[in-house]
């Protein structure tokens, strides 16, 4: 079973650069106004389509729960190196949990967040950007289906 995401771009070739290196893979298959990605661990089907018109998150985010610091590290430096802007946030309390993450955000203003939960809270304490109900701008130094 695979969990299938798909969200709306406004240019194809840019979200496929962004994608691919956020992946760490190539699209299985490109259309002209279409994407599709199937990344096998964690098991996501995940598309990209052409729309005239996005408006940044349409949802509140996308992310990858990792198993510990050192793998939320290694993507970021991963991602880092390929040129991408990283917002850190480490042992902050958000969504119920004490989490080290980082933010990257697609061409489109999709945030995605690499995190690791480091333990379990009973509170809501909001020191993330996750759980703000106030967009965050950050820069986008790279860029990046179906109705």
């Amino acid at each position: 079973m695979k969990v299938h995401v798909g969200i709306n771009v406004t240019d194809l070739k840019q979200s496929i650069e962004f994608y691919s290196k956020v992946f760490n893979t190539e699209p299985v298959k490109i259309k002209e106004d279409y994407a599709k990605f199937l990344i096998e661990d964690p098991g996501l089907n995940f598309t990209l389509n052409v729309k005239d018109h996005v408006s940044g998150n349409q949802v509140g985010h996308f992310g990858f729960q990792v198993e510990n610091k050192e793998e939320v590290l290694q993507h970021k430096e991963r991602l880092e190196k390929l040129g991408f802007f990283a917002r850190e946030e480490m042992d902050v309390t958000c969504c119920y949990a004490t989490q080290d993450k980082f933010w990257v955000t697609d061409p489109d203003g999709n945030e995605w967040e690499f995190f690791y939960t480091k333990a379990d809270v009973e509170s809501m304490a909001v020191q993330s950007s996750c759980c703000t109900t106030q967009p965050i701008k950050v820069e986008i130094k790279n860029s990046s289906c179906c109705s």
